[in-house]
């Protein structure tokens, strides 16, 4: 059996079981997820369930692989990001408390080697970045663990997303022959569909910031892993379009509220999964779509591997535009609801 079969089965199994044991731990540590006016659920929930994703994962790849010094960065980054979040369930850490525990978690990978070297250049190889390699190894990472983090919004909706982006990844990685980071996102996708069994409408608990950024987190490191492996200039391209939904969510976000005249990390209901859901769609029927989207952006992903360059540029100026195109329909971009009270969060 392919080794990396072994990680996704081990992930599986190991996050579908332990996450009952970790929403007994939430329960009991008070960890729970109260309504308020942007949520969509009306009675408390346990959080805090990204450590079963984190268990499952860290099992996988200790069962399945050799544990060299950067995938020992890895997983103390993870481990320290997990961290950030398990104290932000508990005790609702502010957005620069939050922000600076990401850079720290960033700031580990850098240390063990696992940084950005170089860049896509469309009309060349690859810009090779130099100095630069740190700073722009820390915003890719804090980045990515954001954008996963924001879009944890509905029932199993940042846990699906998280999975077709892995396997994503996982058959680009397979396709290349990149075995580290095949077995690595086999592991982050059998964790994230594990636990998501448990966390699928009518949730019965939250993976909170603890799984979301956790799950961001290891996406943005192994997408570098990747492309330090990589001698094609499309290796992180390839992530960005298989996370184009949170990434895009993301950025309307910033647009949306920039041209609202609201800080951008003031919590909104402009989200598209809050605008699908004021467009009379079920909580089911709105994760569903955006499953639709994200495996549509995740076979574009695998396709951009196999054409020309000029093909590539094309399908991502087609993304770019019926996204903008789409958001403006449905108001991401031009919502005018109410700011919400919180401001330490960056939801």
């Amino acid at each position: 059996m392919q080794t990396y079969v072994v990680a996704f089965t081990v992930a599986l199994a190991a996050a579908y079981f332990i996450t009952p044991r970790v929403k007994e731990l939430a329960i009991k540590a008070g960890a729970m997820d109260a309504p308020d006016a942007r949520k969509v659920h009306t009675v408390p929930i346990p959080r805090m369930g990204g450590l079963a994703i984190y268990f499952g994962f860290v099992l996988a790849v200790l069962s399945s692989m050799h544990i060299s010094h950067e995938i020992l960065g890895l997983l103390l980054g993870g481990t320290l990001i997990l961290t950030v979040g398990i104290i932000d369930d508990l005790m609702q850490l502010s957005a620069k408390v939050k922000l600076l525990g990401q850079i720290m978690a960033a700031i580990v990978l850098v240390l063990f080697d696992v940084r950005i070297e170089w860049l896509t250049n469309p009309f060349g190889d690859m810009i090779y970045v130099n100095y630069l390699s740190i700073p722009l190894t820390i915003i890719w990472v804090v980045s990515l663990t954001n954008t996963v983090n924001l879009i944890d919004g509905l029932d199993g909706l940042a846990a699906g997303v998280s999975t077709i982006a892995s396997v994503t990844i996982l058959l680009v990685a397979l396709e290349q022959n990149f075995w580290t980071v095949a077995i690595l996102t086999a592991a982050l996708a059998g964790s994230a569909l594990g636990f998501l069994q448990h966390n699928f409408n009518p949730a019965k608990i939250f993976m909170g910031d603890t799984g979301s950024m956790f799950l961001g987190y290891m996406l943005a490191a192994v997408s570098i892993l990747g492309a330090v492996k990589s001698a094609a200039t499309i290796a992180l391209v390839v992530p960005i379009v298989a996370l184009g939904l949170p990434i895009m969510d993301t950025a309307f976000a910033i647009i949306r509220r920039y041209m609202n005249g609201r800080p951008i990390f003031k919590p909104d209901r402009g989200h598209l999964h809050h605008r699908l859901l004021a467009m009379g769609l079920s909580q089911k029927q709105a994760v569903l779509l955006m499953y639709v989207i994200s495996g549509c952006l995740g076979v574009s992903a695998i396709v951009l591997t196999e054409v020309s360059k000029a093909y590539a540029a094309l399908i991502i100026l087609s993304i770019i535009v019926v996204a903008f195109l789409g958001a403006k329909k449905i108001g991401v971009l031009s919502n005018n609801d109410g700011v919400l009270k919180r401001s330490d969060s960056v939801h």
